[in-house]
């Protein structure tokens, strides 16, 4: 199959050209035939090739293949090729997989829209331009894949173009991103003028890799923070974080698509791509980590105080992509890609399950006009039950296995910090409850729906409830290929990336400011109990700890929105202030429209009714009026008269006359 890897991103460009170009004479079955097999054509390609890796040793496991030169300009040169190893042949699965399973659940959602045809056509381009992203084999024709998915995103969030929210938002998602990529394109830039400088010129990964050693620590900080840049637009990240939850104004299985398994992973990706710029410059993962934390935590506040259930499932996206920034900063690459496939599981379940609940209640967003959903939907009920059990981290779902993969990391190689630990531990609290607030708000209680709404509800055809059986499968059992050495497992997941990102660091000396873990680990192992290794008890009482915190987030929405829903409303009377000002998201939009928006429209129409129409228009409209001006002047001379004709030769001819007379010596 290595001459044939093309073929994984070329098979949804051809959906997309044939519904593009003729699928105007096609009927909506044929249509959605056509999405549907060319994306899962990419995903039995991905799979025999994984299975082809199976029976590789490790270090066989990279498939390369050039198609034509692309960009040829001196000694510079760049080609069509694409690259498939331990890393992108995951991330491969994930993004036609899932992408499959949301093409079929949208046969079924949009099956009533008018632009159902220009709907699969957008659907196709996108999972092509991802697919390209993920197995381009350099960083020019990965940005290609990276602006493309810019560009699909405007086209799909903002589908309903005929409604100034979508429309609004397909712009900010636009404009957002593109302030990213310019951070992405000045570290291709300055990577570029670097390597140039000693006789390298490439942008092949495998030639990078390999002379990255040319690059100082200062250079290798500016680069990386520059390309971090770029992934903090596309993977939502403080600060450019505020165009994804507006994303939502799109039709939900492209939520789905977008939020779980391609956009926005596409920073996380790039990171673990390009790792070994990332290992020598250890500054740049300390800000990759601290700004994952924060996003996290951030996100995960404002997820607690929403009422719309895609809103809050969006806010729960860009704090779980914090988790997987938390991972890779800490140079565990292994534990961010293990958290981005899981979180691919878990959270596709939730956006289409949440679709499904849209569909049942007739469009309706708003939690407080659910709930009473559980018996009258129960696959969508069960579904659900088990996504929010996953990303809450409930032990033995796959949520569970990754999150507890990072936290351990973050503690373990930022000098045992606990205060990281505990940011994260927060965070997943955080998460169970904002999800399982959102969870008793729609499925248990009293049916909170008008009567007309309620008479109509009902659950969704097989096409939409057999992908949320999927993906409910695959959020119970897909973290077991990532079992921790402590619960007796061997996490296949990381030594199947090993050859990719090497092997992992020691952890560093559990020397810490607040208290020491190994302490307790010591008292642990003197009582004669297993786990003698203060390391290993110390992930253990983590561990343990971090599942009380996520149990005890779920049991406190059991007690304010199934035991005693009144508690909500009181605590909201209480502290009204706090409440309003997460509500209202901190008010962020509204800041940054104050200090940028408006300031940038202030600045365009200064530059449009000063330079624009004063100085560029006036010296354009000043030249125009002068040789109008000396035109006139001299149509005069061309008055049709034969008498003035004769008068200027006889003038002329006297001057002449003249002129040569004075010339004689």
């Amino acid at each position: 199959m290595a001459d044939y890897i093309w073929l994984i991103p070329v098979f949804p460009a051809i959906g997309f050209l044939i519904n593009g170009l003729l699928g105007i004479k096609f009927p909506k079955t044929l249509t959605a035939w056509v999405a549907c097999l060319s994306v899962f054509c990419s995903f039995v390609v991905s799979a025999i090739i994984f299975k082809q890796f199976l029976d590789l040793p490790a270090e066989a496991r990279v498939f390369e293949m050039t198609a034509f030169d692309w960009i040829v300009s001196g000694d510079f040169s760049t080609q069509i090729a694409f690259r498939i190893d331990a890393l992108s042949i995951i991330m491969c699965l994930i993004v036609s997989g899932v992408g499959s399973l949301i093409h079929v659940y949208s046969v079924g959602y949009m099956h009533g829209e008018a632009g159902f045809r220009r709907f699969f056509t957008y659907l196709n381009l996108f999972v092509f331009m991802m697919l390209i992203l993920v197995t381009a084999d350099n960083l020019l024709l990965m940005f290609v894949g990276w602006e493309g998915v810019g560009l699909c995103s405007y086209l799909l969030i903002g589908y309903y173009y005929e409604k100034d929210s979508a429309a609004n938002a397909g712009k900010k998602a636009f404009i957002v991103n593109r302030i990213g990529d310019l951070g992405f394109l000045l570290g291709v830039f300055l990577l570029v003028t670097t390597l140039a400088s000693n006789g390298v010129w490439t942008l092949k990964y495998s030639e990078l890799q390999a002379n990255a050693h040319l690059l100082t620590p200062a250079l290798a900080m500016a680069i990386t923070l520059l390309f971090f840049l770029g992934a903090t637009g596309k993977s939502a990240q403080i600060p450019l974080y505020v165009w994804l939850p507006d994303a939502m104004e799109g039709p939900t299985p492209v939520s789905s698509l977008i939020h779980a398994a391609t956009m926005v992973t596409a920073g996380v990706y790039m990171i673990a791509r390009l790792n070994f710029f990332y290992t020598m410059a250890p500054t740049t993962l300390l800000v990759i980590t601290i700004i994952g934390l924060l996003t996290a935590f951030f996100a995960a506040t404002i997820g607690c105080a929403q009422y719309d259930i895609k809103r809050v499932l969006a806010y729960s996206t860009v704090s779980q992509l914090g988790y997987m920034f938390v991972g890779v900063g800490a140079g565990a690459y292994a534990a961010g890609i293990f958290h981005l496939m899981t979180h691919a599981f878990f959270k596709g379940l939730l956006f289409l399950g949440a679709g499904s609940v849209m569909h049942a209640m007739s469009g309706e967003l708003d939690m407080r006009k659910m709930g009473g959903l559980r018996k009258k939907i129960p696959i969508t009920y069960w579904t659900c039950f088990i996504a929010c059990l996953a990303i809450a981290g409930v032990p033995g779902l796959s949520g569970f296995f990754s999150k507890d993969e990072i936290l351990w990391m973050t503690y373990s190689r930022n000098g045992a910090n606990i205060w990281f630990w505990l940011f994260g531990a927060a965070t997943a609290g955080l998460t169970a409850f904002y999800m399982f607030r959102m969870f008793f708000n729609t499925f248990h209680g009293t049916c909170r729906a008008s009567e007309e709404v309620k008479h109509h509800i009902h659950e969704s055809p097989k096409v939409m409830t057999i992908p949320l059986m999927v993906l409910a499968v695959l959020s119970l059992v897909g973290g077991y290929v990532g079992v921790p050495h402590l619960l007796g497992g061997s996490n296949y997941i990381e030594k199947w990336l090993e050859p990719v990102f090497g092997h992992a660091p020691a952890p560093a000396a559990q020397s810490m400011h607040a208290f020491d873990l190994s302490v307790i680990g010591n008292a642990f192992a003197s009582s004669g109990a297993s786990g003698t290794v203060h390391e290993t008890s110390a992930e253990l009482y983590l561990m343990i700890a971090a599942i009380v915190i996520g149990l005890s987030g779920i049991f406190i929405a059991w007690l304010f929105y199934v035991k005693n829903p009144e508690l909500p409303k009181k605590f909201v009377k209480k502290f009204d202030g706090l409440f309003n000002l997460v509500h209202n998201k901190y008010f962020v939009d509204e800041i940054y429209g104050f200090i940028f928006v408006n300031n940038l429209f202030r600045l365009g129409n200064l530059c449009k009714n000063f330079f624009d129409e004063k100085i560029i228009d006036g010296i354009i409209n000043g030249t125009a009026s002068l040789v109008a001006g000396m035109g006139g002047l001299l149509r005069r001379l061309q008055n049709g008269l034969v008498q003035g004709y004769a008068f200027a030769m006889i003038l002329g001819a006297i001057f002449v006359l003249y002129f040569m007379i004075r010339m004689i010596p």
